[in-house]
């Protein structure tokens, strides 16, 4: 089916562009959601004269975008999840996980907006995409912890994936007679 785009989608085209994609996708997202318009020529003629009332709509959101992304570009959200010794989580975080976590530090974010392209499943620190308008892109880390204690020792730099006895090396006991053979080489 060939279609009219009312606005910029990803991989597809710009507004205005007439494309063609399969017949589910224009009935079932791109119809219902407004983002375009079947090609016809009443439609043709039905955008061309909506055309400036559009682009001002596009620009007016794209503004509001970059705002946003202004103030979340770079910010860190933790999410405490429950974890194996080997960082491994028993779950996941999903899309619908990181978008209730960034709103709850203040931002509006659907989970839709959330580009992930397969859910987090260990623990430590993960840089997430997040797509407020289809030409402005924001990125947050996420910092996936057992407990806000550990989120916090993450947040500086410690690797917790590695189980407690592998991170400090400790000292091999030895047996009697080096202990000996070392003291005897040292008075000497």
């Amino acid at each position: 089916m060939n279609v009219i785009l009312l606005e910029r989608i990803a991989r597809l085209g710009q507004m205005g562009d007439v494309v063609r994609v399969r017949d589910g996708f224009a009935r079932n997202f791109l119809l219902p959601q407004g983002k375009a318009l079947r090609a016809t020529e009443a439609s043709r003629k039905q955008f061309d004269a909506q055309r400036a009332q559009l682009e001002a709509r596009n620009l007016e959101r794209k503004q509001e975008a970059e705002q946003v992304s202004g103030k979340l570009d770079g910010k860190s959200f933790v999410v405490v999840r429950q974890a194996g010794e080997t960082g491994q989580l028993y779950g996941s975080v999903s899309t619908r996980d990181i978008a209730e976590t960034i709103s709850a530090g203040g931002f509006s974010v659907a989970r839709n907006q959330v580009a992930l392209n397969q859910p987090l499943k260990t623990i430590g620190l993960h840089t997430v995409s997040i797509v407020l308008h289809p030409e402005v892109e924001a990125k947050v880390t996420i910092n996936i912890a057992r407990s806000e204690d550990e989120a916090e020792r993450q947040a500086k730099g410690e690797d917790l994936t590695v189980p407690a006895t592998e991170a400090a090396p400790q000292e091999t006991p030895s047996t009697e007679g080096e202990t000996a053979a070392a003291s005897e080489t040292a008075t000497e």
